[in-house]
This record gives structure tokens, sequence and C-alpha cells, in this order.
């Protein structure tokens, strides 16, 4: 099927649309630049020229497709709960394209817009959920309602690999650069759960090819929960520094905006996600990414 792809050109995008080309499928990849025009092309893709604030763009990339994977999403942490508005908007604009039709459309969320005592699973809905992110599945839901053949793909807080730099590890790794330590918040068994960026893309075409009602979730979840001291020990060995445990006023100073992150606790079942895709995660762990050449090179 023809697939049109938001986001076509990001980290968790270009292998994607990689996994689509490789089992068939003809991509549509939206591209605000010359720069990620000439890597869809070079990977195989058609070109779809616009970006997330042009709606007009979407709507015809939308229009002319057989499904939407939509994985484009502002990446400025400093304005989360607009840019998580703004998402809402955006999916709104594609899922009314898609009324009427059975064409599917995969939108993209976060396993993080849970924190809270026991395990979370894919029937854990949102309801009265503070989390800005919740803004996305209010949107999914919304569309879903309209008739259009929706699913939400839950992404891990980490979603790791080869070329992660602007992710949660990357930014952990700079923090603890900049302050001279690795921080965790009290005593760091906060949970983290992860999934390797190319494990996460085979999700996405599961998701895509196979049959699923309306409305539902899937968690890209590799690893249930690793704790966030077991991340932080790693960091502080690869860069030969101390780790250090901060209460919460230091955790504000030192993490600064990250600090909501830094104390996430969100372990995540993929268990039925695994079963109806009958997806099995197959790459490397975050560990096993954090110990090799992936965020650190030899001299470091």
């Amino acid at each position: 099927m023809k697939v049109f792809v938001t986001g076509a050109t990001g980290f968790v995008g270009t292998a994607v649309v990689q996994e689509l080309l490789a089992a068939g499928h003809q991509v549509l990849g939206l591209a605000r630049s010359e720069e990620s025009a000439k890597k869809l092309t070079e990977a195989g893709a058609e070109v779809h020229r616009g970006d997330l604030t042009d709606f007009e763009s979407l709507k015809s990339g939308a229009s002319v497709s057989d499904a939407v994977i939509h994985l484009g999403f502002v990446h400025d942490f400093t304005r989360f709960e607009e840019m998580c508005a703004f998402d809402k908007k955006v999916i709104e604009t594609i899922g009314d394209t898609l009324v009427g039709t059975d064409r599917p459309f995969i939108i993209t969320s976060g396993t993080a817009l849970f924190s809270k005592d026991g395990i979370t699973t894919e029937n854990d809905l949102s309801a009265n959920n503070p989390h800005p992110r919740i803004a996305t599945e209010i949107a999914a839901d919304a569309v879903a309602a309209k008739g259009v053949k929706v699913a939400v793909v839950r992404l891990s807080p980490s979603v790791h690999g080869k070329g992660d730099v602007i992710g949660f590890v990357p930014l952990l790794i700079k923090i603890a650069k900049e302050k001279g330590v690795s921080a965790v918040i009290n005593d760091g068994n906060n949970l983290w759960p992860a999934v390797h960026r190319l494990d996460a893309a085979k999700l996405y075409r599961f998701a895509l090819e196979k049959p699923f009602e309306k409305g539902t979730r899937y968690h890209a979840v590799a690893e249930q929960g690793i704790p966030f001291k077991t991340i932080a020990t790693q960091i502080a060995d690869r860069l030969n520094i101390p780790i250090v445990s901060l209460n919460s006023e230091e955790a504000a100073e030192h993490f600064s905006w990250f600090t909501h992150f830094a104390k996430l606790d969100n372990k995540t079942s993929s268990e039925e996600t695994k079963r109806s895709l009958g997806w099995n995660p197959e790459h490397p762990t975050l560990l096993e990414d954090l110990q090799g050449s992936v965020y650190f090179n030899e001299h470091q």
C-alpha cells in the first residue's frame, strides 16, 4: 500500500520508512527541506513537500495515500505543552481527511503518559490524565469516534539505537557532561521502559498490516522497566564521573525542565501488543547500546 508518513526523516521515522519499503510498500514522506527530500529520495521513497504547520499539505498527502503513519512531532521540550496541543490539531486535520474511508491511521503517543504504582498496559486509557501528551490520545479517540480506523503506538521514553542524538539518553549524557556528575533522584529506583528503533519500526509495520479495532493501543516496549539508577550508573562509568543522589530541590536545579522525565516511574507491559501483532523485539537492549559505541566513542 502507499503510506503517507509524517516525521519520515526523523530518528524513528527513518527506520519506519526503511521497514515499509523493505516489505514492499510505497512511502510518501513529508519533507520540509531540500535535505529531507534528498534523504527520502535516496531511501527510495516519494517526496511530499510541506511540514506539520502546513495543514493543506497534510490533507493532500493523506488524501492520495492508502494509509497514514503520523510520527512527526516538534521536539521542543521547553514548550512541551504547547507542542502537544499542536499535535492534537495535526491529528484532527489528518483525521478529517480520512473520515468515510477505511484507510488505517497510525498515531504516535508515549508510555510516559503514565507514571504510577504498578504496571501500565495497553488497556490503560488516559481519562483525567494531566500529562500534556494526553492531547494526542484525546485527538486519536475523537478521530476514531468519527469512524476513522485509528490505532495508537505508544513509544517508550527511551527509543534507542545508532543515530540517537536528541532522545532522552543523549540528553542525560549531555547534562552529566555539563555538571560533571551523573545524577539520580533519591534512590533512582524509578523505571524507564525502552525499545530499539528498529524493533519499534517493525511494530509500526505490523500495526499497519494487521487488522485492528478503532482506538487500539500498542506498546513499543522491549524492556518493561530499567531502573533509572542503572542507566545513570552506566553513564557515570562511561564518562568516568561520580554518580550522586539528589533530593527534589537539588534535582530541579540539576535537570531543569528534564526533571519530570528523570523521575518518571513508568513500568510498562507490551504483552498484549506482542500477542496481537506477533511482535518480538530482537535488537540490542538499552544497556547493550550504552555499553557499546552507540552513545560513546572510544575516546570517552
